[in-house]
């Protein structure tokens, strides 16, 4: 059993009544909509193709996300290039947002922490760089949360916390290509996204590796367009068994 399931999978495994029935629905609608086109027209086609695959860990631990993530990048490859793991917590009472961040942020210094692999040697460890990227299993990956307190930036609501991870080779030939039609599916996103948002699309998201750009800042974008704050100074290496609340946290 690998813990994660294609989208036949979800339907054929969990009842209508079910909360994974439910926020796999919504995640479904949002994304395939045709009076509200999604903004990552990427994401999209990847549903559409079924190579995404989605996982439901209850609780969503870093001991229970580990193994499931560590089998979804074993074989991601197979599953097709615009691949990408969505994992749904239970629904529950909507909190602060800051509630969500802190869980988010949690959730991943514990994944690496329990970490078998270590982080691929030119991946930086330190946040503040345009060469950092949350890794696991030996695997740079992009990752993405959506929470029920997010209002006026639509695009990153879900009816539950949800995150994202994508292997960093899914960008390959993509966010530094010249082609015309990758060049207006990039263009396409923007202005999408400038009118799914109710707020200014984020300063804050950019290429990876650009001087300027942070990968951390994307990774939790607030209902605001001010400066993501940085969660810890560093996530904790794999062979340190340090729980991200001993970590330090800066403004």
């Amino acid at each position: 059993m690998t813990g994660y399931f294609t989208k036949d999978d979800v339907f054929t495994t969990f009842n209508e009544p079910s909360w994974q029935r439910v926020v796999f629905s919504e995640f479904e609608s949002t994304l395939t909509s045709k009076s509200r086109p999604f903004p990552c027209v990427f994401g999209v086609s990847g549903l559409k193709a079924g190579h995404v695959r989605y996982a439901f860990p209850d609780p969503m631990t870093p001991e229970a996300l580990a193994p499931i993530l560590a089998d979804y990048l074993e074989n991601a490859r197979s599953f097709g290039t615009m691949t990408s793991l969505v994992v749904f917590g239970r629904p529950g009472p909507v909190t602060p947002m800051e509630d969500y961040r802190d869980r988010f942020w949690s959730l991943l210094a514990g994944l690496e922490a329990i970490d078998g692999k270590a982080r691929p040697a030119e991946i930086c460890p330190e946040l503040d760089s345009p060469s950092w990227e949350f890794c696991f299993n030996g695997e740079p990956i992009f990752v993405v949360c959506n929470s029920p307190a997010h209002v006026l930036r639509q695009s990153r609501r879900s009816t539950s916390f949800m995150i994202t991870l994508q292997p960093r080779w899914v960008f390959e030939g993509i966010t530094d290509s010249e082609d015309p039609a990758v060049l207006r599916s990039l263009r396409i996103v923007r202005e999408r996204l400038e009118k799914f948002d109710a707020i200014d699309t984020s300063p804050y998201l950019g290429a990876y590796g650009d001087v300027e750009n942070r990968e951390f800042q994307q990774y939790f974008l607030e209902d605001t367009n001010e400066a993501p704050k940085c969660p810890f100074h560093h996530m904790p290496r794999p062979d340190a068994a340090v729980h991200p609340s001993s970590k330090g946290k800066v403004a």
